[in-house]
């Protein structure tokens, strides 16, 4: 099992040696490329990736414009979660912003584990409360922040490589802020 996984993983719950082992099972090693999508609109989500090496991104679109709402890099899930879990439509894309290395796991696979697996049902139920968490903290911070304070944080929490990285447009996007807006509080802070 990849390392980065299995510490996460580890630092959940704890899994013997043999549980390790279907765990590692489970997950499948996948490459995509730049642009590419993980997952897309319109169709139901079927699995949770892990972000081995690459950076992406979740976004939406409200009235032909991509609104970004979760960056990912290394060592980072990534997901459609609310269609994943209700094995529903998406109305979210999952986009590599760079070459991704990935393990990913099925919804099929999740269900497997939860019977076989009584910890494993504690890994589900801690990624769906960060989730959540994530969510809610970002909404939080969409209606109450103002964009200076909402980039400072960005930058004080977000993975270096996010910082670096991420093409700027997406990053305005992910602060709910202009493009504009960001380069005059780039600009400020300077």
């Amino acid at each position: 099992m990849n390392s980065s996984l299995q510490k996460q993983i580890l630092s959940i719950a704890p899994f013997s040696e043999k549980e390790i082992e279907m765990i590692d099972n489970c997950f499948q090693y996948e490459n995509f490329t730049a642009k590419e999508f993980l997952s897309e609109m319109g169709k139901t989500s079927s699995k949770i990736f892990f972000i081995v090496e690459g950076l992406a991104r979740v976004y939406y679109l409200k009235d032909g414009k991509e609104i970004t709402t979760y960056l990912s890099c290394d060592d980072g899930f990534i997901a459609s979660y609310s269609s994943f879990i209700n094995q529903s439509v998406s109305f979210e894309n999952i986009q590599c912003i760079e070459d991704c290395e990935v393990l990913s796991i099925t919804f099929e696979k999740m269900q497997f584990l939860y019977h076989e697996i009584p910890n494993w049902e504690r890994v589900g139920r801690i990624l769906a409360e960060q989730n959540y968490l994530c969510m809610a903290d970002r909404v939080l911070k969409l209606q109450m922040i103002p964009a200076k304070e909402k980039y400072l944080t960005f930058l004080e929490s977000a993975p270096a490589k996010i910082i670096q990285r991420t093409p700027l447009i997406y990053i305005a996007s992910f602060l709910g802020i202009t493009p504009e807006s960001l380069s005059r509080i780039r600009q400020d802070i300077s």
